[in-house]
C-alpha cells in the first residue's frame, strides 16, 4: 500500500512539473510570439538539435559513406545539389538565399563546424528524412532520388568549405532559371541571331 502511495505522489510530481513547464514556455511563446522573423531561443535550438539526433537511429547515425569520392562523382552532385538545393542552401552551402533566409528556422550554414561536424549518416538521415518542424523536406520519399544520390550529396557537402571560383560559375549556369530569365536570354540570343544575319 505505501508503495502505491509513493507511485502517486512520484506521478502527481511529475505532472505538475511538466504542467509548470508547459505553462512556463507558452507564456514565454504567447510573449515573445511566433513570428519566423526572430531567431529561434536557445532552448528551440537546444530541443531541435536534440530530436535531430534522437530521431537518427544508432545504425544510421554511425554509418560511413559507401560512395568512392571521385571528380566524378561530386559534378553530378555539385550538379544535383545546383538544381535541387541551391535555392535554399545558396550554391555555396551558406544558406544565403530570399528562402533560406526567411524560413524559421533560417538556413543553416552547410560549411560551418556545427554541421561538418555531423556525422556521414546524420547527413544522410537529414537529406533522406527531412527535419520536422523546419523547411528541410524529405527528400528519400521521392521516387527519383536514389540513395547513391544522397550519399553523393553527403560528399559534396562535405566539399563545400573547398569549393572553388570555378566551381560556383559552374553551379551558376546549373541553377534552375525562372520565366523571367528564360525570356531574358530567348531575346539576347535572337539579337544576337539577327546580328549574325547582317
Amino acid at each position: 500500500m505505501r508503495r502505491w502511495v509513493y507511485v502517486l505522489a512520484a506521478i502527481g510530481t511529475a505532472t505538475v512539473l511538466v504542467g509548470t513547464i508547459g505553462a512556463l514556455l507558452g507564456y514565454a511563446a504567447v510573449r515573445r510570439g511566433f513570428s519566423a522573423r526572430a531567431a529561434p531561443s536557445r532552448l528551440e535550438e537546444w530541443l531541435a538539435v536534440s530530436m535531430r539526433r534522437w530521431s537518427t537511429p544508432a545504425n544510421v547515425r554511425d554509418a560511413n559513406n559507401p560512395v568512392v569520392v571521385t571528380p566524378a562523382v561530386l559534378r553530378e552532385a555539385r550538379a544535383h545539389w545546383a538544381d535541387h538545393c541551391a535555392i535554399c542552401h545558396a550554391n555555396d552551402g551558406s544558406g544565403d538565399t530570399q528562402i533560406g533566409r526567411n524560413l524559421y528556422p533560417r538556413a543553416p550554414d552547410i560549411r560551418a563546424e556545427r554541421t561538418q561536424h555531423l556525422t556521414d549518416g546524420e547527413l544522410y538521415s537529414i537529406i533522406e528524412n527531412g527535419i520536422r518542424l523546419t523547411g528541410m523536406p524529405a527528400w528519400g520519399a521521392s521516387a527519383s532520388m536514389k540513395d547513391e544520390e544522397t550519399w553523393a550529396l553527403v560528399a559534396f557537402i562535405r566539399h563545400l568549405p573547398k569549393l572553388s571560383e570555378q566551381e560556383l560559375r559552374e553551379m551558376e549556369r546549373l541553377n534552375p532559371k525562372g520565366p523571367e530569365e528564360r525570356d531574358e536570354e530567348r531575346e539576347e540570343q535572337e539579337f544576337l541571331d539577327q546580328g549574325e544575319r547582317r
